[in-house]
């Protein structure tokens, strides 16, 4: 692998330089550089690096300094550095770019600090290139030398007598200029691998080249990929994956002539044998061949090759120049595209992991719900029982809201929550949300003030998120405000927005944490004793449903010890109609009925089979239990059940195809199909009703939903609708 810093070419012919051509370079035609950096100690550096050169070396220690001097004069190239005080470099570069005058002269930034988005400002800022310092004395040294050449061919180009030579030169720098601009442009202009590479590989045709190659290593992308581009005779470019990479190796290895430069590296290959498995691709037989490598951040990532034909000139040494231009940005933007794909891919697996265990999860919560309930049904009268039972009872709703929110976190970053709008007037909502956060407020002995708006204020949106989003404020409040603190619920018109409001006495936030406070997994407090603060994302979760629902969410404290306010902005609808009734409701659900129903429960999790059974079987119905999909399908044939509640992710036979099999039984085909799992997304219910289910119920099950799903089994069995 070639050294990436010393830019090695192979493959071009004798290297004419251009005064041997009649455009060359007049000695006479001295070229000024001008050098800005605020620290003097380093002017001597620059000096002894670019004294090679020939040229004028101007030297300023502020950015209001180097205008006065591009005001003044005319410079080859202006090398600025970006971290200075007052003017910093890139106010500087704005400055100089919005002049006339220098509106065209070359920039190079200067700095210690090369981060993407720094880049991205210093090209945006007008820059053409950019260095990270300590500098490497050839990388500047030739770069500074393309520029001093380009503005040394325009100033040999002003003083030709003949129009004509004057037009040339002129244009060839122009568009120099303008294949360096657009090449930049165009390999900043996407992040994704497969169309930055693509971007690559065309970008040199047919400018600089008839053909090129890129082939990165095996390193890069976990297998070695080459693909090349021409453009074919009709003028359309071609662009081919897996191809032209053996033919580079074999023309570098059986290259009958190489030409050496002084140095003794080879420069030169002579193409004997084209490549002949490329349709419309261009005759190369006889051409050039040049082949530099690429690097970044120290780091080879592989090759590029460009071809010419034999009708084209050589390569020549400004050419070579340009090419080493597109390899090292290339080589950037490539580095750039691949750290954008990691991050992706591991974001993509995090989702996967918090979306996957928020599921695993939910399995051993069904049977723990269900003997909290099955326990709420025996009648033992003892204090110790009772307290023990509420314990448990509170912790497993704690954990359940917990797992949903993990779960809703990984569906809003993949793009997957779904919102089912509704007219709904906000105080429904809230109450809903209050009554999901009144065991954390009351645990709390807290006090909760409640203001609603006299007349209703009518939102569109999905009532159940919303209040889910209350209820995340109501809870936080509740655990960062002490023992028998003072929580404050308003509703109020403010413009055309709903303003809701929790505000408390706790903890308060610091003032700096205000603008994160909203960040996953961000926490007030992580010490021991606010250990109830919970995994840190339900503000996270908050803020990102209200803003879907085109709404705002906003923090305000005076600081530690000063409490809270979060105030949530939606907007309001124009009118009351058709108000749909979202309120929790007296109705009380249970599974008592003087109608006892055959179920059958299947499920691999015996804990969760059993349970249900029992909880069941105290309400008086007719259960049994299977803990596999072939059990499942013979106690079916046998016991002929009403109900079946069904495990979905179970193994060898999975609950879908136990569910498909029931319904090709003629003795069991009208049974009701309860789907339990953990995953419960409109997709997930399209499925499982695809495959003969009627209900799809998510884990835990709670007694209210389950107490629903047998009432309406009951009117399905009597020919009763849904």
């Amino acid at each position: 692998m070639m050294n990436s810093s010393e830019g090695t070419a192979i493959g071009v012919s004798v290297v004419e330089t251009l005064s041997r051509k009649g455009v060359g370079v007049s000695p006479s035609t001295n070229a000024k550089i001008l050098i800005v950096d605020d620290l003097p100690e380093k002017f001597l550096v620059f000096e002894t690096i670019l004294e090679d050169l020939g040229q004028t070396l101007v030297f300023a220690s502020s950015g209001a300094e180097a205008l006065k001097l591009v005001l003044r004069d005319e410079f080859a190239v202006i090398l600025l550095d970006v971290n200075m005080p007052g003017m910093d470099g890139f106010e500087a570069a704005s400055l100089i770019r919005s002049r006339k005058r220098s509106a065209s002269t070359p920039i190079i930034f200067l700095t210690a600090f090369a981060d993407e988005m720094r880049i991205q400002q210093g090209y945006a800022s007008g820059a053409v290139d950019y260095i990270p310092t300590p500098v490497v004395p050839e990388i500047l040294r030739a770069k500074v030398r393309i520029f001093v050449e380009l503005f040394q061919m325009r100033c040999q180009a002003a003083m030709q007598a003949e129009e004509h030579a004057k037009k040339l030169l002129a244009e060839e720098a122009a568009r120099r200029f303008g294949f360096l601009a657009g090449a930049g442009d165009s390999l900043n202009r996407s992040l994704d691998f497969d169309t930055t590479l693509q971007t690559f590989v065309e970008i040199s045709i047919p400018y600089l080249a008839d053909l090129a190659m890129v082939r990165l290593n095996a390193e890069v992308q976990t297998a070695q990929i080459s693909v090349c581009a021409w453009q074919s005779p009709r003028g359309v470019k071609q662009f081919h994956k897996n191809g032209c990479g053996d033919w580079i190796d074999e023309a570098i290895r059986s290259a009958s002539s190489i030409r050496h430069d002084s140095d003794g590296a080879p420069t030169a290959i002579r193409i004997e044998s084209p490549p002949n498995d490329l349709a419309d691709s261009p005759s190369l037989d006889g051409g050039y061949l040049l082949v530099l490598a690429i690097a970044s951040r120290g780091r080879d990532l592989g090759l590029i090759a460009l071809a010419r034909s034999a009708r084209r000139p050589a390569f020549q040494e400004s050419d070579v120049a340009l090419a080493h231009d597109i390899a090292n940005r290339g080589a950037a933007a490539l580095e750039n595209a691949l750290l954008v794909q990691t991050i992706r891919e591991t974001d993509r697996r995090k989702d996967e992991f918090l979306a996957t265990l928020a599921h695993e999860l939910r399995n051993p919560l069904a049977p723990v719900r269900n003997a909290v309930e099955i326990l709420n049904r025996v009648h033992v009268h003892d204090q110790h029982v009772d307290r023990c039972r509420n314990i448990i009872d509170r912790q497993v709703r704690q954990l359940t809201r917990l797992v949903d929110d993990l779960l809703d976190v990984s569906r809003i970053n993949s793009g997957k929550i779904e919102l089912r709008k509704e007219r709904v007037d906000a105080a429904a909502i809230v109450e809903r949300a209050v009554e999901i956060s009144r065991t954390a407020i009351e645990s709390g002995d807290h006090e909760l003030t409640i203001t609603l708006p006299e007349t209703p204020l009518v939102l569109e949106v999905d009532p159940i998120r919303i209040a889910q989003v209350i209820a995340n404020l109501l809870n936080n409040s509740a655990k960062y405000t002490s023992q028998g603190g003072r929580i404050q619920l308003k509703v109020e018109r403010e413009g055309a927005d709903a303003s809701i409001s929790v505000s408390d006495n706790g903890v308060g936030i610091p003032r700096g944490m205000l603008s994160d406070i909203f960040r996953m997994f961000t926490q007030v407090e992580n010490s021991l004793d606010r250990s109830q603060g919970g995994l840190g994302v339900g503000l996270s979760l908050s803020r990102r449903l209200v803003e879907l629902h085109g709404g705002t969410v906003s923090a305000h404290s005076e600081g530690p010890g000063a409490g809270s306010q979060f105030i949530v902005k939606l907007p309001l609808m124009n009118s009351a109609a058709e108000l749909r009734d979202n309120s929790t409701g007296s109705v009380e659900s249970s599974l008592e009925s003087d109608e006892s129903l055959r179920v059958l429960v299947v499920d691999d999790n015996k804990d969760s089979a059993e349970s249900l059974a029992l909880l069941l079987e105290g309400a008086g119905h007719h259960v049994q239990a299977a803990f596999d999909g072939a059990s499942a399908l013979s106690t079916a044939a046998r016991f002929k059940p009403a109900v079946v509640f069904l495990d979905i992710g179970m193994p060898e036979m999975n609950g879908m195809e136990v569910a498909r099999r029931l319904r090709e039984n003629p003795s069991v085909r009208n049974a009701v199909l309860v789907a339990l799992t953990g995953w419960g997304q409109d997709e997930d219910r399209k499925r499982t009703s695809q495959a003969g289910f009627d209900f799809h119920c998510v884990k835990p099950l709670g007694v209210d939903e389950l107490s629903k799903v047998l009432e309406r089994s009951r009117n399905l069995n009597s020919g009763g609708k849904v």
